[in-house]
């Protein structure tokens, strides 16, 4: 330490900034966020005595010791209304202590402390508005921490500084017993402890040294690596302020600031971010970007900075401005940070799991938009520009990507990780790049498919934890009563379908106790004896798996049987997520990653094609959908038996999983858009063909998926009742037609196919 800090004091700033946006460019992608708050000032009134805060004010300067609930609902729902997601309480630290006002309007309000009444208001106000609480109360006790955190998602307390000297008489901090540094470190350090994400930093030009901000730094390093909860570092500059103590002490410099920051940067662990408030540098907002921060902290587009009221917030489209100039661009993040939401276990309390990720993406960043799959909302992009957004010539990082999708070179999981991070301009290249291989692919035909899914049963002995669809003797709150099919009706459905102009129909259903193998092959018996000519599309390896064992055969004896009984191919779902950590979470019962790999390769080997799908947008991320492409691209290469890779965005409304309040609203649309661009580019070389799902996207969405990089809209899918039993609003089946004006929409012309992708030249309408 002692080497760093001698490093650190002597080198050019020049080189201290070129380290730092080295480490910062290095943490991942690039961009700066920001969280959308609104501030509360619950109270005013604080036991310490700072000799340069404004915030802190004696009761005859307020209308009020506290805030009411009224008052605080009024400030909570403006910010809701203009798209907030935190709401940011700061208070002095314990009145009651000092001011017996305080007391009495702790009495009056039937509370027994600020951090009683505190958390009273804050659930509130995560009830009334959802927004997520952010706290900043001061000191705070195990006990404090304990049920703050069931009604926040974060928590912050400033360092400020380590020097004890600060605490002196004639110091700043005179007077100001919880401003002593093994005060706040304590309480941060408990933070830790209890499994709070916390917001710290440090305060510079109030009268320190540059040893002394190193060892600030230092110790907040030290505290981290203790307990892995602090989300960022604050370096915020000092500004002196009328009525102050400190009105006439210098302001630190530009220099002094953007060493700091550098510092801060060099110092720190990549997991913890640096912020730099913009409001109090706001003539040095690219500066600030240059000097290694990748945070704006809160900004608020309804209330002032409370504790710099003499500093406007910056207009945030003004700063995402700068961050683009920047090569950076700016997103909205949650007021906690991504890696904590991605390990809720630890970090959040059980009741604040499902507020965070109904606002969150996949990423752990906030959430875009309203849309989610099967929503009737209308899709936000277009069918020639999906994203709204012009593409960019060349982007940070992408560019090499792009070129190696292009030469179908296997793309790596970062690379992949990579392009689902993208946004804005950089998003739009990477969907225009797909739409590139798509034409060079396939051209400008969409195909189709006239089919009639069969769904046998409902009634199954797994527990999937994303399913609606399912049946057992413990479910509930689904939208339809359990069934079983006999084997002459289903024939019946599939004679009604071939009338109707299918050439396909899909049979799938859940995992009944008493089905055996024999069963699914009486089943496909009955459709090919009433329609010999019929392709059947039938039995997920699931069901296929379930079907050897219950026979004790090999599932390759037992697929040859159901190919000589006329199996023509099998549906590739039953896949989820191909990544043991997320599949352990929404279907730990079923099939392994290896296992359905296994099955499917099996199919393969014996002449069976089968179809490959994902389903999207629950619990997982970025890099377990590249690890799912990546197994999917090498069994094809290894194979050649998939037709087709089928994305199926996560429908989250009658899900169990979301009704637990353990699963995100299904996908975002820009996600969304990019799973479909991405699997193009990833699987270029290997899989022909991309299917959209307009049963999950609408038609409109769809249209705007044929310009992502899809060429197939997958088939009319009469009687679709899957996705239709998880909340989706888009109907059971869709004409010819329907499918003809939506490839219209793209520009685009629709011809029907097999199974197999054998083109027809007629186009018989479909009847119902």
């Amino acid at each position: 330490m002692k080497e760093l800090s001698r490093r650190l004091l002597t080198a050019p700033t020049s080189a201290l900034l070129a380290e730092a946006r080295a480490r910062r460019d290095g943490r991942g992608p690039a961009r700066t966020s920001y969280s959308r708050k609104v501030f509360i000032p619950l109270t005013q009134l604080c036991a310490d005595v700072c000799h340069y805060c404004t915030f802190a004010k004696a009761p005859s300067r307020l209308d009020a010791p506290y805030l009411s609930v009224e008052q605080v609902l009024q400030i909570a729902r403006e910010g809701a209304a203009r798209g907030c997601k935190e709401a940011l309480f700061t208070l002095g630290d314990a009145p009651e202590r000092r001011y017996p006002a305080a007391r009495a309007a702790l009495d009056a309000l039937g509370f027994a402390s600020t951090v009683d009444y505190l958390a009273h208001v804050a659930g509130v106000v995560l009830k009334e508005t959802g927004l997520l609480p952010h706290i900043n109360a001061g000191i705070l006790g195990a006990e404090d921490y304990a049920r703050l955190r069931a009604v926040s998602a974060s928590m912050g307390l400033m360092l400020e500084s380590a020097s004890d000297r600060l605490s002196e008489r004639g110091g700043p901090h005179f007077g100001s017993p919880d401003k002593r540094p093994a005060v706040r470190l304590a309480s941060l350090a408990e933070a830790g402890r209890m499994g709070v994400p916390v917001t710290s930093g440090i305060l510079i030009g109030i009268g320190e040294t540059e040893e002394e901000r190193l060892d600030t730094l230092f110790a907040l390093r030290d505290l981290h690596r203790a307990g892995g909860h602090l989300q960022e570092v604050i370096v915020q500059n000092f500004r002196a302020k009328p009525g102050t103590k400190m009105a006439d002490a210098p302001e630190p410099s530009d220099e002094d600031l953007y060493r700091t920051i550098a510092w801060a940067r060099i110092i720190l662990d990549d997991d913890v971010s640096v912020q730099a408030p913009p409001n109090l540098n706001d003539g040095r907002l690219t500066e600030l970007l240059d000097a290694g921060i990748d945070d704006w902290g809160g900004i608020s587009p309804v209330t002032i900075d409370h504790v710099n009221p003499e500093a406007p917030w910056p207009h945030i489209d003004r700063l995402a401005r700068v961050c683009a100039d920047a090569g950076r661009p700016l997103v909205e993040r949650l007021t906690v940070y991504p890696r904590f939401i991605q390990a809720p276990d630890r970090w959040l309390d059980a009741k604040m799991r499902a507020p965070v990720l109904k606002l969150a993406d996949a990423e752990g960043l906030a959430r875009e938009g309203s849309w989610s799959p099967g929503t009737t909302l209308p899709a936000p992009g277009s069918p020639r520009r999906p994203l709204g957004a012009p593409a960019l010539a060349r982007h940070h990082g992408l560019s090499e990507i792009l070129a190696k999708a292009a030469n179908a070179t296997e793309l790596s999981e970062a690379d992949m990780v990579t392009l689902f991070a993208a946004r804005d301009g950089a998003a739009e290249a990477v969907v225009a790049a797909a739409d590139a291989l798509r034409a060079e692919v396939r051209g400008d035909t969409v195909t189709y498919v006239i089919n009639r899914n069969i769904n046998y049963t409902n009634i199954c002995t797994y527990a999937c934890a994303f399913c609606a669809f399912s049946k057992t003797s413990i479910k509930a709150g689904t939208r339809d009563k359990p069934y079983v099919l006999t084997g002459e009706e289903v024939a019946g459905r599939a004679v009604e379908a071939w009338a109707a102009g299918a050439t396909e129909v899909c049979l799938q259903g859940g995992i009944h106790p008493s089905y055996t193998g024999d069963t699914y092959a009486d089943i496909l018996a009955a459709v090919k004896r009433a329609r010999p000519d019929m392709h059947v599309h039938a039995f997920s390896p699931l069901e296929v798996s379930s079907g050897a064992e219950t026979l004790g055969v090999s599932v390759r004896d037992y697929l040859l049987r159901l190919k000589d009984a006329g199996l023509g191919s099998l549906p590739g779902t039953a896949a989820e997520i191909l990544d043991d950590e997320v599949r352990a979470l929404i279907c730990p019962d079923k099939l392994s990653t290896q296992e359905w790999l296994d099955v499917v390769r099996t199919a393969h080997q014996v002449g069976l094609p089968t179809t490959a799908t994902i389903m999207f947008g629950h619990l997982d991320q970025p890099k377990h959908w590249a690890r799912h492409l990546l197994a999917i691209r090498r069994l094809q290469l290894e194979t050649g038996g998939f037709t087709e890779f089928v994305p199926l965005p996560f429908v989250h409304m009658e899900a169990p999983l979301y009704r637990r309040g353990m699963a995100r609203k299904g996908p975002t649309w820009r996600e969304t858009v990019l799973m479909h661009a991405v699997s193009r580019l990833a699987l270029h070389g290997a899989i022909g063909s991309i299917q959209c799902s307009w049963v999950k996207l609408g038609l409109d969405g769809a249209a705007a998926m044929l310009a992502a990089g899809c060429n197939d809209l997958g088939g009319v899918l009469m009687n679709e009742s899957i996705s239709r039993a998880a909340g989706a609003a888009h109907g059971q089946e869709v004409t010819a037609d329907d499918l003809r004006a939506t490839a219209a929409a793209a520009g685009r012309t629709l011809r029907r196919r097999s199974t197999l992708y054998r083109l027809y030249d007629e186009e018989p309408q479909l009847t119902t």
